[in-house]
């Protein structure tokens, strides 16, 4: 299948609109790791794996063995074994990993993930890279796999340890642990989309691009064929369709700087109709916050939801993020007084929170976008991010409406503990999303609200100088008398254009 770019498009919320034969949203790291075993099992050239972070100790799925292969019978389940063996089963294929480069010393205290990472290195047909082509203090965040520059794989899920999980999100399930430890992890919810086509081989170019300028050598496609590497037995919810891909970037080295992303979100926010439903990782970003407080402001706002994680994680993270969180409700806030914006949190079944990571954004069950970049400033600007998105509005798409309203029942249906039919059956008689969540038994799985709070003066710094999230690179290292602040006598400070 070969792939057909599309032209730049004029509008500067999108890199490229491409056409997809088939595309599918996979929610949670269990059913993900266990298609793309089965996606990497059917790879002819290429796989190149792009990532904040990559662990080979973890497991994408169960080992099977082969007995009509002459040699390695053993399909490894774990990343780094499995890589060694598609290799070697298949001479022509290629394998090119690139990682943020940030926290490559923490590979020593992975154990068996040095033996893995040197096997990787001296085997002909594998290639692994640390990207650092970005301004300090800026990311590689994209989470972007391509298989034959004909499957690819967008989202939020990297394949690392620490995030597999179902939609179950039991509380202590023994399958959710550490490498080689039975230490257990918390429940982890996230999401990514699977597409074949015109549109994987887009986000081969992207990838070529991003390898380059991480200083590898140059990539040339793939050539044409009629196989997929789509995972043989997975009905896509979407066929036909058109995709839009998003990207952020900062500036560096003579590389202009991206903002599509910001761009798309703000376009997205001002449609809203009837209603907006997110789930983000963070909640930080002033961009995003004033197009949702001059939506709400506007006459007939729509309900948003939006599903965060109860705390950021890590201190750090807790410090910069949960405060400008709270920030930023109180400012929406004044402009939003029928309350249609509302924050809630998920728990699982035991009461216990459920991380969330994903990063989705479901408008008028009409515009559905899955991808890497969070709603936070570093993410508008700062780090290297990646996001898809079907708009059933645009020419040929309307057949898409459907299939991204069942996507929005089942996340409800996950996080409030119902199922698809009660959801759906709530829906029809009140279509508040507002009302289904609150009036939810919490006897399984439960979504609470956020509950505002006071911030301590160090917060409140913090969060006012968008210290740890600034929007744009130059930022960090500015000091306090120069720093713009998120507020301005109580409401948001408006960015100048």
């Amino acid at each position: 299948m070969e792939s057909n770019p599309t032209p730049i498009a004029p509008n500067p919320s999108v890199w490229r609109f491409a056409r997809a034969s088939r595309a599918h949203v996979v929610i949670d790291a269990a059913d993900y790791y266990a298609l793309m075993q089965q996606a990497m099992h059917r790879a002819q050239q290429l796989i190149h794996m792009i990532g904040w972070d990559f662990d080979t100790r973890m497991r994408l799925g169960k080992g099977r063995r082969f007995w009509n292969l002459p040699r390695k019978r053993i399909n490894p389940a774990r990343l780094g074994a499995y890589v060694i063996w598609l290799c070697d089963r298949t001479p022509g294929l290629q394998v090119r990993v690139l990682k943020w480069n940030f926290g490559a010393l923490k590979f020593l205290f992975r154990g068996s993930m040095i033996l893995d990472l040197i096997r990787w290195m001296l085997h002909p047909q594998i290639d692994f890279k640390l990207d650092s082509a970005h301004p300090l203090g800026c990311s590689h965040h994209q989470k972007v796999v391509v298989i034959d520059d004909t499957f690819a794989v967008c989202g939020g899920i990297d394949m690392t340890s620490d995030r597999w999980d179902t939609p179950e999100h039991l509380e202590a399930d023994p399958r959710r642990h550490k490498p080689y430890s039975k230490k257990l992890y918390g429940p982890w919810h996230d999401l990514t989309m699977l597409v074949e086509g015109d549109v994987a081989g887009n986000l081969a170019e992207l990838g070529r691009d991003r390898w380059e300028r991480a200083g590898g050598k140059p990539l040339t496609p793939c050539q044409p064929q009629t196989e997929s590497a789509w995972p043989e037995g997975l009905k896509a919810e979407f066929e036909d369709v058109e995709i839009g891909i998003a990207r952020t970037r900062a500036q560096w080295h003579g590389s202009s700087e991206i903002r599509e992303i910001e761009a798309l979100f703000i376009e997205h926010i001002a449609r809203a109709k009837q209603f907006i439903y997110a789930e983000s990782q963070y909640f930080a970003s002033r961009a995003i916050a004033e197009a949702l407080a001059e939506r709400l402001a506007r006459p007939d706002p729509p309900e948003i939801v939006l599903i965060n994680p109860e705390s950021a994680e890590g201190w750090l993270e807790q410090t910069a993020m949960d405060g400008a969180r709270v920030q930023l409700c109180h400012a929406i806030g004044s402009d939003d007084p029928h309350s249609r914006f509302r924050i809630f949190m998920p728990f699982n079944a035991a009461g216990t929170a459920i991380y969330v990571h994903s990063k989705v954004m479901i408008v008028d069950d009409e515009v559905i976008r899955i991808g890497s970049a969070n709603m936070n400033n570093r993410s508008m600007g700062l780090d290297s991010e990646c996001d898809l998105f079907i708009d059933a509005a645009r020419p040929g798409n309307s057949h898409a409406a459907a299939p991204i309203k069942r996507v929005r029942i089942a996340l409800l249906a996950e996080h409030t503990g119902l199922n698809v039919e009660q959801v759906e059956q709530q829906l029809a008689a009140n279509p508040s999303m507002i009302d289904l969540i609150t009036q939810a038994s919490k006897s399984g799985k439960y979504l609470e609200p956020f509950a505002l709070r006071p911030l301590t003066d160090a917060e409140k710094a913090v969060a006012d100088n968008a210290l740890l999230d600034p929007e744009r690179p130059e930022e960090l290292f500015e000091p306090f008398s120069k720093r713009r602040g998120l507020f301005r006598r109580g409401g948001l400070l408006r960015r100048p254009k």
